[in-house]
């Protein structure tokens, strides 16, 4: 009875071990991890360009800036909701930093363009950067000068307080590498397909280029 009591308590110890060690794990991956808000348009578009950068782990869509709690699609490009198509971008800040992230971000919009962005427009299509603290707004307000400086433009893209994100419907997520069947204007499309064809039809890259040239991040 004594053995199997120890054997009992043994076995308790070495769960409650392996539970301690996935905490710190999950704590330390967490930890390695940090997170910014832009609002650049499509989406889609956002959440494609910035998932290629370096040192980002992931980009998710979702709406902001509002005053609706878990608004939809429908809701928010319909107008009132006060939301905008945003982008949360989580990286890994020992490999890019939030400033060089915003650098990005501001060349890869038409930040010009306070009535949305290329052929998406409305309030809810607009840019802007949403920052949850003292060294996001500096960063930002930083980014948005020297992107002005450059420019020879006046930029319009407001820096704003952050405000609740609420995640997009499952369909938007990873939209630009989907392999379903969706009915477009082009008619049925692969989900990969139809975003390259949305994404060329709306004129982004070609106007992102015209405004920044070769200092366009993500325009070949």
């Amino acid at each position: 009875m004594k053995r199997q009591m120890r054997n009992l308590k043994a076995g308790l110890l070495a769960v409650l071990i392996t539970i301690g060690f996935g905490a710190h794990v999950k704590t330390a991956q967490a930890a390695g991890t940090e997170v910014i808000t832009v609002a650049g348009g499509c989406f889609w578009c956002v959440e494609a360009d910035f998932e290629k950068v370096r040192g980002v782990r992931e980009a998710v869509s979702g709406y902001t800036g509002g005053d609706v709690a878990n608004p939809t699609y429908k809701q928010v490009v319909r107008g009132g909701t006060g939301h905008y198509e945003a982008v949360e971008i989580k990286y890994d800040p020992a490999k890019v930093s939030a400033r060089q992230l915003y650098d990005m971000f501001f060349r890869s919009v038409d930040p010009t363009d306070a009535g949305g962005q290329f052929c998406d427009r409305g309030m809810s299509y607009s840019t802007a950067i949403f920052v949850s603290n003292p060294a996001q707004k500096r960063a930002a307000e930083a980014a948005k000068a020297e992107a002005e400086k450059t420019l020879g433009q006046k930029i319009v893209t407001p820096v704003l307080q952050a405000k609740e994100f609420y995640e997009a419907e499952d369909y938007h997520q990873d939209y630009y590498k989907g392999d379903k069947i969706v009915l477009t204007r082009f008619g049925p499309k692969r989900q990969s397909a139809a975003y390259k064809r949305y994404r060329d039809a709306c004129g982004r890259d070609q106007r992102v280029k015209a405004l920044w040239g070769g200092a366009a991040p993500f325009v070949n």
